[in-house]
This record gives C-alpha cells, structure tokens and sequence, in this order.
C-alpha cells in the first residue's frame, strides 16, 4: 500500500465519518427523507456536470449499470435512508458507530456465503468487533437510546454490508465521476418515491441547516465516494475496507466536537474494541483462501 493509498484512505474514512454529525444537524431542521432526496438530487447532478466537463461519457459496462442501480439504491436509499431517519433520535457518535460495524459483516458474510477462511486472527476480529458492540448498545440502550432508532440503524447496515459487495464492479472501467453521479440521481429517484409515500415535508431554513446541507452534498456526498471509487480501484476492496477501522475514532470524536456529544468509558472502550476488530478482520482477508 503506497502513500497515496494512504492518503485516500485516511480522506475517506474523515469524510464518511463526518457525515453523521452533518446528518444530524439537518434533521434537526428538515425532515429526513425529502432532505436526503434534494441531497441527492444536487450531488447527482453536480457530479454528472463535473464528469461531463472532464470528457467521461454515459459508456458504461454493464457491471458498472448494475452496481450503479444496486448500489444506489442499497447504499443511498435504504441505508443513509433510515439512517436520516433514526438519527432524528439517535446521537450522531451512536449512529456512527453502528454504521462502522459494517465491515465485521461484510467479513462474516464473506466467511458464511463466499468461503473464505479468515484464521483465528479474522474471527478474533468478528468476535471482538461483536462485542464492542454489545458494549456500547447496553451502555447507551440502558441510559434511554431509542430502540426502533437502532432498529433502523441496524437494517441500514445490513443495506451498507450488500452494497459493499457491488463496489468492485462499478469501480472498474473509468468514467467514475459519472458512476458517482448516477448513483446519486438513483438514490433521489428511491428516496423521492418514499418522501411522497412517508413524509410530508417540512424546512425550517437555518444557517446551520444551509451549512450542513451543502457540506454534506459536496463532501461525505460526492467527493467521499469518487475517493473510495479511487481507493477501491487503486488497492481493492478488501484492503480498501481495512480504513474503516478509524471510522469509529472519527466518528464520536467530530460529534463530540462539533455537537458536544457525550461519551462514556464503556463508549470508549467499546469504539477501541470495535476498531481492533474491524482491524483483524480486514488484515486477515488480505489473503483469503477458499476452504
């Protein structure tokens, strides 16, 4: 892994992790669904320009179409979908660590569906990584999280973990400002059908929310997925995935920042379990073998 790679990985894993602590801010004063479609619809249409300016074409493989229709509707729609949703009640940091736990299923679903034997550092890694979290979720169910919140959290995760797999198609081929682009107007399309089915829209306009809104189209938005399409095509995705680690970290440390959220010491140890996990479990499947 080359400097670079380093680089992109440490970009991506700030960008993502800030995008909780955003997303709060924006439900504080919009609701949820209608502001993650308008999101879309900005970051989809700038990212499609901005492709176009740079000379890349709608040519795309058909891998590329695919994983552009699933992965925007799985990552952009459904996952960030109720993660907006939850985070209505859920903290910022909570949400963030829910969401990192992403890898410790992609490493188990690889383990049980694709057969890969992750060692006993790997499955160190699943087990460690899994208890962290039920640290953290007793801590913060017992002190009054909401529960279908976490519910929502959860299943967005499940979402996040099948996208995941789709990456690796649509990071090959070129074009990837493109690739972002469209992915972004599939999420508006899903998430413009839900805002007319769930919600009737409500903007309270602030500067916080015009701040976090246009913060969280250009960076989490656009600019963290055109990064991790970078870092995926530069390095795979396995090791790609092994930045999540520091996803954590990140994450409660921007909301305690910026929102003075509060930790616990079962918070942070939980965050340092989970990240070891999260670790072993992507240092193991660098070389996966097949059983």
């Amino acid at each position: 892994m080359d400097i670079r790679a380093i680089g992109l990985g440490l970009a991506f894993a700030l960008m993502w992790s800030s995008a909780f602590t955003s997303a709060r801010m924006i439900v504080a004063d919009a609701t949820p669904l209608f502001a993650l479609a308008a999101r879309y619809l900005l970051s989809g249409l700038i990212g499609i320009a901005i492709a176009r300016a740079f000379g890349q074409t709608w040519s795309l493989t058909r891998a590329q179409w695919r994983a552009i229709v699933v992965f925007g509707f799985l990552q952009n729609a459904v996952y960030l979908g109720l993660f907006f949703v939850a985070m209505q009640t859920v903290e910022a940091s909570f949400a963030a660590i829910i969401a990192s736990t992403m890898p410790l299923m992609v490493g188990c679903a690889a383990w049980i569906f694709q057969g890969e034997r992750l060692g006993v550092v790997g499955i160190g890694g699943l087990v460690a990584g899994f208890v962290g979290v039920v640290l953290i979720m007793g801590a913060r169910i017992g002190a009054g999280a909401d529960m279908m919140g976490v519910l929502l959290c959860v299943i967005g995760v499940l979402a996040l973990t099948i996208a995941t797999l789709t990456v690796r198609g649509a990071s090959s081929g070129g074009n990837l400002l493109m690739v972002v682009g469209l992915q972004m107007l599939v999420g508006f399309v899903a998430l413009a059908v839900a805002t007319l089915l769930f919600e009737t829209p409500q903007v309270t306009f602030t500067p916080r929310l015009v701040v976090a809104f246009l913060y969280t189209c250009l960076v989490p938005g656009l600019l963290a997925t055109f990064v991790w399409f970078l870092l995926v095509g530069r390095i795979g995705a396995t090791k790609a995935a092994t930045f999540h680690f520091l996803n954590p970290f990140f994450g409660v440390l921007i909301a305690a920042v910026l929102l003075g959220e509060q930790l616990g010491p079962r918070d942070v140890l939980g965050v340092v379990i989970i990240a070891a996990g999260i670790l072993a479990v992507q240092l193991s499947r660098q070389s996966p073998r097949r059983v």
